[in-house]
């Protein structure tokens, strides 16, 4: 059942990985087309065609191919053998297999995509738990060589909000927060899931007290700040640049925004929205024409750092936009992205709801697996 999940919420552009979680996914979204690999008489085919928020249309499930049989305990095997195969053999066999069947279920909806073996090396390494036999890391870090990627640490610990001190450490929040930013003093100014302004770690301003007070009967749905600017967004698609001196807003979304981040040294504002665009603003001047970026998926994260720009979506993946050279760099955990952020040394933070993770370009040798950063 899982490999039937995962493949049909890949078609769709969603991540879950139950069941329960895709009926609730199909369930908040529009209604919209799938083609179905699978025999009309599967179980998840038997869920999906009374509900009526979605058209169903089968297509004829693959030939399936040779079955050899593959090393579940071998991370080499496992990482070049047929996914859908390797799936469900470990939903077959309750053996952790020294921590690869956990891992590989925690990010299967990534890992069943048709990719170089490396790169399926990488997801699984960074999906590894604490428990995981410490050989596997190596056996693994070896098979990731020529991935876009190496992954420098990994923290199983709950992300619900990341984002970045004015000196570039890491931020992480576990509790039940909408969107966190970091004022240049170091404090915290946190949109919690009502869409209102807190301010921790410090006392408040002028400036926070009033965007909180706005907020208070004009909730927001993102937040962000640099220098002397709050920026927040709202469910009509406006970003609203607060400063003392006033405020600042354009309309750069037909929905809901769903993230914003700003860099400092042009004060360029960059928003992401339901409608699967991200735009660049600088308050003071017209919004540019063109997208930075643009997806047929929500816009769930994002954070830049210089010309670094990190952009999460809801259908599961991340990319590392170079904004100087227009390369993107890509990665695709397998669970749901909460939160993304580009530390001091252009390493991309990706949060999870059961982990952060830290990768760095390949060859980097700055070591691996719990990174010091702050937990509020």
């Amino acid at each position: 059942m899982r490999v039937a999940v995962w493949e049909v919420a890949n078609r769709l552009g969603v991540v879950a990985g139950t069941p329960g979680e895709l009926l609730s996914a199909l369930l908040a979204g529009p209604r919209r087309t799938v083609r179905v690999p699978l025999p009309p008489d599967h179980e998840l085919v038997r869920t999906l065609l009374p509900l009526g928020h979605v058209d169903v249309v089968l297509d004829e499930p693959p030939a399936p191919g040779p079955a050899a049989p593959v090393d579940l305990d071998d991370p080499a095997a496992v990482c070049r053998a047929d996914p859908v195969r390797v799936t469900e053999a470990y939903e077959a066999d309750p053996d952790p297999h020294g921590g690869l069947r956990p891992a590989w279920l925690r990010a299967g909806q990534a890992l069943v995509r048709d990719q170089p073996s490396a790169d399926r090396a990488l997801v699984l390494l960074a999906a590894l738990d604490d428990a995981a036999d410490p050989r596997l890391g190596a056996a693994l870090t070896e098979q990731a060589t020529g991935a876009p990627w190496s992954l420098a640490w990994s923290s199983r610990r709950p992300c619900t909000a990341l984002t970045t001190t004015p000196d570039g450490l890491l931020v992480v929040r576990e509790d039940r927060v909408l969107a966190l930013a970091c004022l240049p003093d170091g404090t915290q100014a946190v949109l919690d899931e009502r869409g209102r302004l807190h301010h921790r770690g410090g006392p408040a301003t002028r400036l926070t007290d009033a965007v909180a007070a706005t907020l208070a009967s004009h909730p927001a749905t993102a937040l962000a700040a640099v220098d002397d600017t709050v920026l927040t967004g709202d469910r009509m698609g406006t970003v609203h640049a607060f400063r003392l001196d006033g405020v600042e807003q354009a309309a750069l979304h037909p929905g809901r925004v769903t993230a914003l981040t700003a860099t400092a040294a042009t004060t360029t504002v960059y928003s992401g929205g339901t409608d699967g665009t991200v735009r660049a603003w600088q308050p003071g001047r017209a919004p540019a024409r063109a997208a930075v970026a643009r997806r047929p998926y929500p816009v769930v994260a994002l954070h830049a750092r210089g010309r670094l720009l990190a952009i999460a979506w809801a259908d599961g993946l991340v990319q590392l936009h170079r904004l100087a050279t227009g390369e993107t760099v890509p990665f695709r955990p397998g669970p749901r992205i909460r939160a993304v952020a580009v530390t001091a040394d252009g390493s991309l933070a990706v949060g999870l709801d059961d982990a952060v993770l830290c990768l760095s370009p390949p060859g980097d040798s700055r070591g691996r697996r719990h990174r010091p950063y702050r937990m509020p």
